[in-house]
């Protein structure tokens, strides 16, 4: 896809995967392109762990996505899962978010995981970034520190189906105004 529009335009969640397996040269690809993705400071707070092996991966679908969790059983059939973990902001950035009550390691990491899903959809791989897990299970599995947090988990895997579904937006008008809000 030479166009990034129509490459933005493209990526969706996928919510069903198919057996094929990813390329690990095409998951290292995916976490490169995260890591060139804007960060407050340069702080480039995140860690990201990518699952590929088959025993692990099951761990990870059998006790991140159930139960309560449940809701993201789809994700059971990933091909492959990246936990996206925050770790410290440079002091500057640290301050500035303090000051403005905001976290800016999350708003860095939905830019980095952003940058995985576009890296991924072009490579023809589907993604679905997650945020209701089972954290404590989870960082046991990966043996994360008590005092870090995974943010988010990415399910990746081939689409189960080869035409997407269509995405439905609002209107211009509902979420793009000039020079004032309206």
């Amino acid at each position: 896809m030479s166009d990034f529009l129509e490459l933005v335009k493209s990526r969706r969640s996928v919510r069903a995967f198919g057996g094929r397996a990813i390329r690990r040269a095409d998951l290292e690809l995916c976490v490169e392109a995260a890591r060139y993705a804007p960060s407050a400071c340069n702080s480039q707070a995140w860690k990201f762990i990518v699952i590929d092996d088959a025993e692990k991966k099951q761990q990870v679908a059998e006790k991140a996505f159930s139960g309560l969790y449940g809701m993201n059983a789809f994700a059971r059939e990933a091909a492959a899962f990246i936990a996206v973990i925050s770790e410290k902001l440079k002091f500057p950035a640290w301050a500035g978010g303090k000051l403005r009550n905001t976290d800016f390691r999350r708003i860095d990491i939905g830019i980095a995981c952003e940058h995985i899903a576009l890296q991924a959809r072009e490579l023809g791989i589907g993604t679905c970034i997650l945020g209701w897990f089972d954290e404590r299970r989870l960082k046991k599995i990966f043996r994360v520190p008590r005092g870090k947090k995974i943010e988010l988990v990415i399910a990746m895997g081939y689409p189960a189906q080869p035409k997407l579904p269509e995405k439905y937006l609002k209107d211009k008008g509902e979420v793009v105004s000039f020079n004032g809000y309206r």
